[in-house]
């Protein structure tokens, strides 16, 4: 074998993506239609090719004869497109095996541990004391975002310098952008409903906390377009005041 063909083709590398997930809490394709459609007047852009996880674990049990081919076509659509799924029923989970859709492991699942032995109090272990939080200290960034970056951090970021549209920040914990904001921002990515996005110029593309978003198409309609303001989750529901 030469040298050249030696020489690796491609490389595997890891990388946090923005996904959005459809939560589906009714069998019913024919009104998950009309409001996709809804969705997609008020929002063209951001239906446009997008990355979509199908959750079905929040259907009720008797929503097993749910058609998932038919599902995933509809999505298509509307101009997203499903790259997996996230379900417990046995149907759910065959049908998707039938259609080579990847399944995704249930979001904040615990792992299974298996119960210690019986043993007499004497010999019984003590408990092991309670693990300290982790310290995870904030980024700070200092340059500009411009288009087609991404930034991610597992604690809060903070950035100085103005997000450009196209740009994306990400964070398991809190955004706080101290200059105009005019890409995405999406903040407690793993669920965390107490993070908060803080900006001195609203002018997003997206805001998002733990999965809950508005586009820009939403955010232009609201006075605070433009101005210094403090983002948060109530409910389902982003909840904008003014700084």
């Amino acid at each position: 074998m030469t040298q050249a063909e030696q020489n690796p083709v491609f490389q595997l590398r890891g990388s946090m993506l923005a996904v959005t997930v459809l939560e589906l809490e009714h069998n019913d394709l024919e009104r998950l239609d009309w409001q996709l459609a809804a969705k997609v007047e008020r929002a063209p852009q951001f239906f446009s090719n997008t990355p979509l996880v199908l959750a079905l674990d929040r259907l009720p049990p008797e929503s097993s004869e749910l058609n998932l081919a038919a599902l995933m076509q509809l999505c298509r659509k509307h101009g997203l497109c499903p790259l997996g799924l996230r379900a417990t029923h046995p149907a759910h989970l065959e049908a998707a095996y039938r259609l080579n859709l990847p399944i995704l492991p249930g979001m904040g699942a615990q792992p299974k541990t298996r119960p210690l032995p019986p043993s007499d109090e004497s010999s019984a272990p003590k408990p092991a004391p309670p693990l300290e939080p982790v310290y995870k200290p904030a980024r700070i960034i200092n340059q500009p975002i411009r288009g087609g970056q991404q930034v991610y951090t597992q604690g809060d970021l903070i950035v100085l310098a103005p997000v450009s549209p196209g740009a994306e920040l990400l964070a398991d914990g809190n955004i706080h952008v101290y200059a105009p904001l005019r890409g995405r921002a999406l903040a407690g990515i793993k669920g965390n409903t107490s993070a908060q996005i803080f900006c001195k110029q609203l002018a997003a593309e997206m805001l998002s906390i733990a999965g809950c978003y508005k586009v820009a198409e939403d955010l232009r309609r609201h006075p605070l377009w433009g101005e210094a303001t403090q983002i948060s989750l109530e409910g389902d529901t982003l909840n904008l005041r003014p700084l």
